[in-house]
């Protein structure tokens, strides 16, 4: 018998070879990742302070993308800190939406450029972009280890600071060009995972009865409920079974005042067969969170083993675990992972075998190979309009009704959906949708609102009035149900987290909160109205809406929608006066009293013009040499040439016509004659003391043209006004003109003749 049984035990161990062996050749054939996106952008020109957005969508299978750039300007990191902002010229890639460099010194610090190397570093997932300066060829390769699936946005900047967004009366800078060429690979089927596609991962899936389709759930479960999962140690089939709690009435409070509370309770669970893993293996898992759910929680149990390893599993939300990068962690072997109202989208899950005693102790012990035990996943959520913590409070689903007449595509505004509020206006009473909860201090109201797809460019502004003081405070998440301790936006009247760049409280009063969240993530938000629990007999209104510019340029520019290179997004910015600049045009560049005497310099300044006007209309050729001139410059107002090219030929043909008409309005000789005739000017007919002051001048001139900027434009532009004017009056002047037989032409008489 002892033969025989260990007979069988050999054929089972090599049957599990054989489909172990079977299964890792199937992952080495398909390991090699394929290409499913690409995207390129040949060549994109950026004018002086022009910026760009680029949106690339990462699919959830992806393992790595690729990005190329080549540009036409070469900033060596060493160099950074002796460019001025204006001539920075920077690539950024940030998550859900579009980087901004108006709203945050970060992006100007420049120890927050990052190597090339250290792009898109798996430590780095916070909610500023990641910056490179512009380099002659970047190749950038990001693995799913280390950014998450979903959509991102590269933008692309040609100088930075507050008067990128300055009405400017001539730019100045140079014009830059930058091409990206985007592949980004994945694994060729669901089961495979990782930067390399060759880590099995399996799906946690369940089925939703048909009898709650109607109620509304925080968690949709999908597929059927068995599904065959398929390991490297075995094959087994797991059920997953639904299970449903019922109503209950809980005693709050001496006066027995009852509640009902109403929660849904699903269970996957491994019933045939355990799950075995071996001393450093790893098994992965995901998990997809389409609605809002209370919490979900794994836990371990029939251990086979009176002495069990420590279970150690690694949650992550969008993104790959490892031992050295994930979200939340534990031992599932003595006490489940609970992880309390998880963001929606999908949650990677990795579990490993450890041995904390061998791990601690001196003394040799054997070590297990394999340790086997099954897992059970629970997901709560709430259901009937309930959420929150026993699904006790209110949560609303908000309608989006697009404005009228928008200025931008994605202008629009939410309201309630259950008919106690009128579509017609934006705004809507917010007691009547408030939690009435009188034993407990405070209550919750939540609200539900979509962002579309295509509007990541947008802002999302707050406001809440009320008749009486406030004593609200308002919590806002993205994906998620916020809490006290889980947020990502928050305010009151005498607070707010104004730690972020992409969040303002403005003219906030003891009766008035008005928030706004800048270029807002597209997909679900909610808000959460924290409250007395006794509405009292206040009367509040609230507002949300998606609007384009902040505070509509604060009156001091105008709002503009554009449309990213993917043409898949739409973004607002502003465009403010000379005296402003920045994201919503609230820096002021120049004061009132400043911007006067710029206006008055640069005006006065043109009355340099008198001199070379004086002297022309002494030697009487004054109105042959004007008509010329106006001639010749609307001919190069209309050429298609460079501001600089415009410039140049402006004072070339400003001095040779002063000199054509010196010698004869009327008489034009041809070329030949013209340069005999130049030699003899050269020679004979100018007074070199004159002729050195007005290349002298002439220089000045070139200078103060060259040190122009959009901030000293004022006083460089007036120097040029004055120099470029002087430099002409001396070479008129530099003129011999009562040098005998070169005595320029008489003046037009009218004659008669007598018949």
């Amino acid at each position: 018998m002892a033969d025989a049984a260990e007979a069988r035990w050999w054929v089972a161990a090599l049957a599990l070879g054989v489909v172990w062996w079977a299964a890792a050749a199937a992952v080495g054939c398909g390991a090699q990742p394929v290409v499913v996106a690409s995207y390129g952008q040949p060549r994109l020109w950026l004018k002086p302070y022009d910026w760009s957005y680029l949106r690339v969508e990462l699919p959830a299978s992806f393992s790595s993308v690729t990005m190329d750039f080549v540009t036409d300007r070469d900033i060596q990191r060493e160099h950074l800190k002796d460019l001025p902002r204006g001539e920075l010229a920077i690539i950024c890639l940030m998550n859900s939406n579009p980087p901004i460099p108006d709203i945050s010194d970060s992006f100007l610090d420049i120890s927050n450029f990052l190597a090339v190397g250290s792009f898109g570093s798996a430590n780095n997932q916070s909610n500023l972009a990641q910056c490179i300066p512009f380099q002659k060829n970047t190749t950038i390769v990001l693995t799913n280890d280390q950014i998450s699936p979903g959509i991102w946005y590269i933008g692309y900047f040609n100088g930075l600071g507050p008067a990128r967004t300055q009405s400017k009366m001539i730019s100045r800078g140079r014009g830059r060009s930058v091409s990206t060429s985007i592949t980004v690979e994945g694994c060729s089927t669901s089961t495979l995972w990782g930067p390399y596609c060759n880590q099995t991962i399996e799906m946690i899936s369940c089925s939703q009865p048909s009898r709650y389709n109607n109620s509304r759930n925080l968690l949709d479960l999908s597929i059927d409920k068995r599904n065959n999962l398929n390991t490297r140690e075995h094959k087994r089939r797991i059920n997953f079974l639904s299970q449903w709690n019922h109503l209950e009435e809980k005693g709050v409070g001496s006066n027995s005042t009852t509640y009902v509370r109403m929660d849904n309770l699903i269970t996957c669970a491994i019933s045939n067969g355990s799950l075995c893993l071996r001393q450093g293996d790893m098994k992965f898992y995901f998990l997809d969170v389409v609605n809002l759910a209370l919490q979900f929680e794994i836990t371990a149990k029939n251990f086979g083993l009176a002495q069990m390893p420590s279970l150690i599993c690694y949650l992550r939300y969008n993104a790959f675990p490892r031992r050295d990068l994930h979200d939340y962690s534990g031992d599932i072997s003595s006490a489940p992972l609970v992880l309390k109202l998880p963001n929606i989208g999908r949650w990677y899950i990795a579990i490993e075998t450890v041995n904390i005693t061998q791990m601690n102790s001196t003394v040799p012990t054997p070590l297990l190979d394999t340790t086997c035990f099954s897992l059970e996943w629970q997901v709560t959520e709430c259901l009937n309009g309930k959420a929150g913590t026993n699904c006790s409070w209110e949560a609303y689903m908000l309608q989006r009704v697009p404005k009228r007449s928008p200025s931008a595509p994605f202008e629009s505004y939410y309201v309630p959906s259950d008919g106690r509020a009128s579509l017609e206006h934006s705004q809507f009473s917010l007691e009547q949708f408030l939690s009435n909860l009188s034993f407990e201090p405070y209550a919750w109201t939540y609200f539900f609102l979509d962002i579309p797809y295509g509007s990541a460019g947008a802002l999302i502004h707050v406001q809440i009035k009320s008749d009486k003081e406030l004593n609200y405070e308002l919590y806002s998440k993205y994906g998620g149900l916020p809490s006290n301790e889980s947020w990502d936006y928050y305010a009151s009247r005498t607070s707010s987290s104004n730690g972020s760049v992409y969040f303002s409280l403005q003219n906030s009063t003891n009766s008035d909160m008005d928030l706004s969240i800048f270029y807002a993530k597209e997909g679900t938000w909610c808000f959460g109205v924290k409250h007395p629990g006794d509405k009292g007999n206040s009367q509040t209104y609230m507002s949300i809406s998606l609007q384009g510019c902040h505070k509509n340029c604060n009156q001091k520019g105008s709002c503009h929608a554009s449309v990213d290179e993917s043409g898949l997004t739409f973004y607002s910015f502003c465009t403010c006066d000379r005296d402003h600049g920045g994201f919503d045009c609230n820096e002021e560049l120049v004061s009132p009293k400043g911007h006067i005497w710029q206006s008055v310099l640069l005006i006065a300044s043109n009355g340099a013009a008198i001199l070379p006007a004086f002297w022309a209309l002494r030697q009487k050729f004054l109105d042959f040499w004007l008509s010329f001139m106006a001639v010749i410059g609307t001919f190069i107002y209309m050429a298609t040439i460079d501001e600089a090219s415009k410039r140049a030929m402006h004072t070339a043909v400003f001095i040779l016509t002063a000199l054509l008409a010196a010698t004869g309005a009327t008489r034009w000789p041809n070329f030949r004659s013209l340069f005999w005739s130049t030699l003899e000017l050269l020679n004979k007919r100018f007074r070199w003391i004159y002729l050195l002051l007005g290349f002298v001048t002439l220089a000045f001139a070139a200078t103060s043209w060259k040190l122009e900027s959009n901030r000293s434009y004022w006083i460089w532009h007036s120097l040029w006004h004055i120099t470029i004017y002087t430099s002409s009056f001396f070479f008129l002047c530099s003129l011999r003109i009562n040098t005998v037989n070169l005595s320029p032409e008489p003046s037009y008489e009218f004659t008669s003749t007598n018949n």
